[in-house]
């Protein structure tokens, strides 16, 4: 009953976090997507204008481009005479601090008149002036000038007037005539401190009332006056007449409240969208829905490039085409299903259509270059699949683009060359995909093929480790790794990661390999010097040492668990059935014969844990028959699933017999008899 509560009350925990997180999802989408007025005319810099004559409805003020505003404001940022203020209580404490210094404990060390003629160089220093380091922290001024405020008036001087605090040290201690390590011992450094402070307020005030007096705009069109006719090309500055047109458009509408409905049909659209990505994944991926880091995955991989198109056309910089959305269901293909994938992109690409005036162009590449990215993306497991991904993603970009251009426009001399720029920036960034699947895995606690394959090396440090010092173990996982994987490829399992997970599910053994059979040699049992609980807590200790050497090791959280559970909530066998015959009588604490767990919660840990124990237990049969071998596969599979230790795994029976035979087939192989080869008579 407190179980069903507990259980009830995490369901309801984690459907609150899943609407919070969607909510959270789409309020930042809505909040990047452009408001204003969508302009009905589609224009490029440097080409033709494709629509009749274009005349100006109301005056408006030409907007200078933001290359030349950049310009004229880093040109006021560089001749900008930062303040400074001269703290005159800074000089006064620290010669207070030397004479109290001096007669408490320099007295003994330097003359008076020495003393006196370090505190007239203090007076003649702090006279002229130790600048603030922040200075060269807080400001990005070039200007050899400064404004030093002295009774509430400001005058330029030069920089250089000023010393800085190692300066101001060398100042003081030119010329001495004490020794070297007695004036080190003075620590003279101690009473140099900046009295020229750098006034971050002030300065940033008149730096902003600076850059705010820049005029944004070099020309006006008046009422009527023509900004561009049919086949005109769009230069630079009709460009900006344009760009002016619009956003003046567009502040006219916000003015008259047209907005608003802009903003609630933004609202209907996103939370359509991403309505519909749940719904997909509630009913059709149920482990993506209940698996709060698959589920957080698919959320940030919806939001992130709508989030980012709607910055670049807010900024007004650069072209869609070259951030690479295909990037999405490549990397979601690593970590989900490829129909996850896909459907994410789509519904992905769809938010940031809306932010666009060429949609239908966009949906087209989009669609193809994602579907290429998934065709090419099956299971990675080297550097050259993401460079050939790469290509794939790149041809069908300039193939639909070709063929939409010359469906559309009829003219192949219309097809802008930029484009395959765009696109060639695209394939680029696509590359960075390769270490951000790492950045993943970290954050969500993934692990991806390349991962896999890389820490299932052989010679890898533990694994090299377990096979010198631990023979025995390391065949047996070996063994184990090949029965698991070929059970897991059956099912549908990830049979590479239950491989891995194999050659490490036993690495706690390498603390103490004497004390498993498999290690043994010389007829030598440790165990035969310790009583039956001693051993059992050696054996079961193999467990979590096996995870605190996983973890030193820092190997992936998936492998940990199966180490975790390779054993689940079971027990030490022979010894616990020993005591309980050598104790009839007595009360037995189980817990002393009881692995840490926990039981298996996929289907890759439940085929380890029964491959492990079918390994384990074929090496006592003393005869290796087919009934043996059945009998024995059937009564330990049985065993493990009539002690409910694969009861919160996600496995049917039908997995459970496909298991079985893989079992039973593949030691049969391992153990058929051999024909005896005849020897040569002698004559």
């Amino acid at each position: 009953m407190k179980e069903t509560i507990k259980q009830a009350i995490k369901k309801r925990i984690r459907l609150i976090y899943q609407i919070t997180a969607a909510i959270a999802c789409a309020t930042l989408i809505i909040y990047v997507m452009p408001r204003d007025h969508v302009f009905k005319y589609h224009f490029e810099l440097n080409k033709p204008w494709g629509y009749g004559q274009l005349m100006s409805n109301f005056n408006f003020n030409v907007n200078k481009s933001s290359e030349q505003l950049t310009i004229e404001r880093d040109s006021i940022c560089r001749i900008f005479e930062p303040y400074f203020n001269k703290e005159m209580s800074v000089a006064q404490e620290a010669i207070k601090e030397f004479e109290e210094k001096y007669h408490s404990e320099l007295s003994s060390m330097i003359t008076y008149r020495q003393f006196e003629e370090y505190r007239n160089r203090l007076n003649k220093i702090y006279e002229q002036g130790i600048i603030s380091n922040r200075f060269t922290e807080e400001s990005n001024t070039q200007s050899n000038y400064i404004r030093l405020i002295t009774d509430n008036k400001s005058s330029s001087i030069e920089k250089s007037r000023f010393l800085k605090a190692p300066e101001a040290y060398l100042e003081l201690t030119r010329n001495d005539t004490i020794p070297r390590d007695i004036v080190n011992r003075l620590q003279l450094e101690s009473f140099i401190r900046a009295n020229i402070i750098y006034d971050s307020i002030k300065s940033v005030a008149a730096l902003k009332e600076q850059l705010e007096g820049i005029s944004t705009s070099d020309d006006i069109v008046m009422t009527g006056e023509k900004i561009i006719d049919r086949g005109d090309v769009v230069d630079s500055k009709t460009y900006r007449k344009l760009q002016s047109y619009q956003d003046e458009q567009n502040k006219r509408d916000y003015e008259n409240n047209k907005t608003v409905l802009v903003l609630i049909g933004q609202i209907i659209f996103v939370i359509t969208m991403i309505f519909g990505i749940l719904s997909y994944i509630y009913v059709y991926c149920p482990d993506v829905y209940n698996n709060n880091n698959k589920y957080n995955l698919i959320l940030l991989s919806a939001t992130i490039f709508p989030v980012l198109t709607g910055l670049m056309i807010r900024a007004g910089t650069g072209n869609v085409f070259m951030l690479p959305y295909a990037m999405i269901p490549m990397l979601l293909c690593l970590f989900t299903t490829k129909r996850t994938a896909l459907f994410t992109h789509i519904f992905s690409i769809m938010l940031c259509s809306m932010m666009l005036t060429s949609q239908y162009e966009f949906l087209i590449l989009q669609i193809a270059a994602g579907h290429a990215a998934i065709l090419s993306m099956r299971e990675l497991s080297s550097r050259s699949q993401m460079f050939r991904c790469v290509f794939f993603v790149f041809a069908s970009y300039a193939i639909s683009y070709l063929c939409y251009e010359l469906i559309i426009e009829n003219d192949i001399t219309k097809i802008n060359p930029m484009m395959y720029v765009y696109f060639t920036i695209n394939a680029i960034l696509m590359l960075f995909a390769y270490p951000l699947m790492f950045v993943i895995e970290k954050l969500f606690g993934f692990v991806s093929n390349v991962t896999l394959i890389e820490i299932s090396n052989i010679n890898s440090e533990l694994l090299r480790k377990l096979s010198e010092e631990a023979p025995g173990t390391f065949q047996h996982s070996m063994q184990v790794g090949n029965l698991a994987a070929e059970a897991a490829r059956k099912i549908g399992a990830n049979s590479l990661e239950v491989r891995t997970g194999a050659l490490y599910h036993d690495i706690g053994k390498l603390n103490a390999p004497i004390y498993f059979t498999e290690n043994q040699s010389g007829g030598f049992n440790p165990h035969s010097t310790l009583s039956l609980q001693e051993s059992a807590k050696i054996i079961i200790k193999h467990v979590t040492d096996g995870v605190a050497l996983a973890e030193k090791h820092h190997l992936p959280s998936s492998i940990v668990e199966f180490i975790k559970t390779h054993h689940g909530l079971g027990k030490t066998g022979y010894f616990y059935i020993t005591y309980m015959n050598e104790h009839p009588d007595e009360e037995i604490d189980e817990s002393a014969f009881t692995y840490p767990g926990p039981n298996p919660s996929t289907k890759e840990q439940a085929v380890l844990m029964l491959a492990d124990c079918v390994e384990a237990a074929s090496h006592s049969l003393k005869e290796y028959t087919e009934e043996n071998i059945n009998e024995l596969v059937n009564n330990i599979v049985d065993k493990r699933l009539q002690n409910g230790e694969l009861n919160m795994c996600p496995i049917t029976f039908r997995d459970i017999e496909t298991i079985k035979d893989v079992f039973k087939n593949r030691l049969k192989a391992i153990y058929h008899t051999r024909i005896s080869y005849p020897t040569k008579k002698q004559k």
